[in-house]
């Protein structure tokens, strides 16, 4: 009996024009030639694990399995397990090549994690894909494509709970001078959130969101100090958010 091949579905925050998304669709067809597209009419960076209530959602067939909607990276996850391909769900879903990585409290900003925290929801093995770059550099999109099929594939071989979805992170390298992978947990960013401001040729301020300093502490292992070492990052994460050692503390406090 001929087995089925992986039916994908690839979504992203970063707009259905992403160049990430055109990596991400050479990465898929190393795995299958099932592979569906849904991704955001325009850019979703930051969006975070949001639906749209407050309007409705409009889709838009571009070609033959390419669909782009008009909001949020979940919308968009959503629209397709429930509309677009209801009758027949993916097998995997695969989410970015962000430009940017994803990396530490990074993933609770992100649309590109968001779209596959969407997809564990549902049940489907989820994951997420970053490739780290800086401000004013040629982003290395090959590093990606280079490495992510092999970590993909393996991923699938070893499996994970229905509960979690992996984060996959590239370093701002050239493909041959990654240093390997590893499994790391999430890391913690210092205090890094600062507000620019400014004036605009009317006189009204305004205000940017300031860069995220490279500064981190590098004596810890996480997905931080792993990029920082040029090595890929994949950290499983989890749906549920429960803190378990202070629920117990607290339920011995009320009882």
């Amino acid at each position: 009996m001929t087995k089925k091949p992986l039916r994908i579905l690839l979504s992203n925050d970063d707009g259905i024009h992403a160049p990430g998304l055109k990596i991400l669709e050479q990465i898929a067809q190393t795995l299958s030639d099932d592979i569906w597209i849904v991704a955001p009419a325009n850019e979703q960076s930051g969006a975070g694990h949001s639906l749209t209530i407050n309007r409705p959602l409009r889709a838009r067939k571009l070609s033959d399995r390419r669909f782009s909607v008009d909001g949020t990276p979940t919308d968009c996850v959503l629209m397709a397990l429930e509309e677009i391909i209801e009758w027949d769900k993916p097998d995997l879903i695969l989410s970015g090549v962000n430009n940017g990585a994803n990396v530490g409290d990074d993933v609770t900003y992100s649309g590109t994690v968001a779209a596959a925290m969407e997809g564990t929801t549902f049940g489907i093995p989820s994951i997420a894909l970053s490739q780290e770059n800086r401000i004013n550099h040629p982003i290395k999109w090959q590093t990606a494509l280079d490495h992510a099929p092999a970590i993909i594939k393996k991923l699938l071989e070893i499996g994970w709970p229905k509960d979690v979805f992996i984060n996959i992170n590239f370093p701002d390298v050239v493909s041959k001078s990654v240093e390997g992978a590893e499994v790391v947990p999430q890391g913690i960013r210092p205090p890094y959130k600062s507000i620019i401001k400014s004036v605009d040729p009317r006189g009204s301020n305004y205000y940017w969101i300031g860069p995220i300093p490279e500064t981190i502490d590098l004596t810890k292992k996480n997905d931080l100090t792993t990029l920082a070492q040029k090595k890929i990052s994949i950290t499983p994460l989890h749906l549920d958010l429960t803190h378990t050692r202070t629920l117990s503390a607290l339920e011995k406090g009320f009882s």
